[in-house]
């Protein structure tokens, strides 16, 4: 809900404070409306249902998918569209499941990655931290009737969560309530800097997802744009200051394209990325953080780095996700590139490539395909 409206409202009618926390309560315990919270007063749930939207957004269309995925195309209260999408997984007991929610921090993402199909939307603003918390609370409640709740959530929908950082934030300080800890929240960035330097500041245990999907600067540049502002080998230095200041772990997307970034040669060129050696103080961005090189030959240094790797770095392999001519068209008409998705065997390589270089790689499970829910297939369009 409006949080800002709530508390207005609250306040023009003279209740005191807690009132608030009484209603963000039951939001988070999966109440459906106003009329579901018996400790208000009557009068004050009948006037709150009059003038505060129990939503900041408003459902479109909800579609669900055969291995459990459901997506949800909603609307901003001013028409802006976005996606937000919970994944389930098989827990260790066959009897159980493991739910993950996927939100968007913009509508639309001003950054244009040519495999993404929300880079190819109209980019409309950030979202607020309400309408953040709000696709969150829509599967809440929808999981009252078939549980179990979400545990886990991915800042990896639409847009680039570092470029609206306060309201991702805000959003995560109340994720707990909804039961999703901090330590199982990850903010995914394509790499920009200034972010990922503040994240690193934060008290909360968020963990950091990296899009790297090409370890050339030349390429990735092809691929992500953004990689002109923030090139890679100052993003991987963030990186590594993240660590030292989180001890997290962070996470390397990397979206598996035949021909184009899948070579075993690439495969080695993004391991000697994440294993070092260390750039020379001359080298680095200027107040990027430098750690210690303990002494020692060529190959001590090699392995050395690849020990740090192993433990800043784990690397996970995303098959590539279709996109249709409609979704990847741009808003004058043009068609970004038609890419086709790696083979298994190819996938399979890469990762032991990296694995045998102390890498730390997994593949990701593809969920929500049909409906056009998974990894970069969000364009604010519902099922096509």
């Amino acid at each position: 809900m409006d949080f800002k409206l709530l508390e207005k409202t609250l306040s023009d009618h003279a209740q005191p404070h807690f009132r608030a926390r009484q209603v963000w309560a039951w939001a988070a315990r999966g109440a459906a409306g106003f009329e579901q919270m018996t400790d208000l007063p009557g009068a004050l749930r009948a006037t709150l249902a009059e003038r505060v939207p129990f939503s900041s957004l408003a459902l479109q269309v909800e579609t669900r998918a055969g291995d459990g995925t459901v997506k949800a195309l909603f609307r901003t209260v001013d028409g802006h569209p976005l996606e937000a999408v919970m994944m389930s997984y098989p827990a260790r007991s066959a009897a159980r499941v493991r739910r993950s929610v996927c939100l968007s921090s913009q509508s639309g993402c001003p950054l244009t990655c040519t495999f993404c199909a929300t880079g190819a939307m109209h980019f409309a603003r950030n979202l607020s931290a309400s309408e953040i918390v709000d696709q969150a609370l829509h599967f809440r409640r929808s999981c009252e009737l078939d549980g179990p709740l979400p545990s886990n959530c991915v800042f990896m929908g639409m847009g680039e969560p570092l470029l609206n950082l306060d309201s991702v934030l805000a959003a995560c300080e109340r994720l707990p309530d909804l039961g999703i800890s901090h330590r199982h929240t990850a903010i995914s960035t394509v790499g920009w800097i200034p972010g990922i330097e503040a994240l690193a500041q934060q008290e909360m245990p968020l963990r950091l997802a990296l899009s790297v999907h090409a370890a050339e600067e030349a390429l990735r540049s092809q691929l992500m744009p953004v990689n002109e502002r923030h090139p890679l080998r100052d993003v991987i230095d963030a990186c590594r200051a993240f660590y030292a200041r989180k001890r997290r772990r962070v996470f390397v997307e990397y979206v598996m394209l035949a021909g184009v970034n899948d070579s075993y040669a690439q495969a080695l060129e993004l391991a000697r990325l994440l294993s070092g050696p260390e750039r020379s103080t001359a080298e680095r961005r200027p107040g990027a953080t430098r750690t210690r090189r303990a002494p020692g030959g060529p190959q001590d240094s090699a392995s050395r780095g690849e020990r740090n790797a192993a433990a800043i770095f784990k690397v996970n392999l995303i098959p590539y996700n279709p996109i249709s001519a409609a979704r990847r068209a741009g808003e004058n008409g043009s068609l970004r590139p038609a890419y086709t998705g790696s083979t298994p065997a190819a996938i399979a390589a890469f990762r032991d490539a990296l694995r045998s270089r102390g890498i730390p790689t997994t593949v990701r499970l593809t969920r929500g395909r049909e409906i056009t829910a998974a990894c970069g297939q969000l364009a604010g369009k519902g099922v096509s």
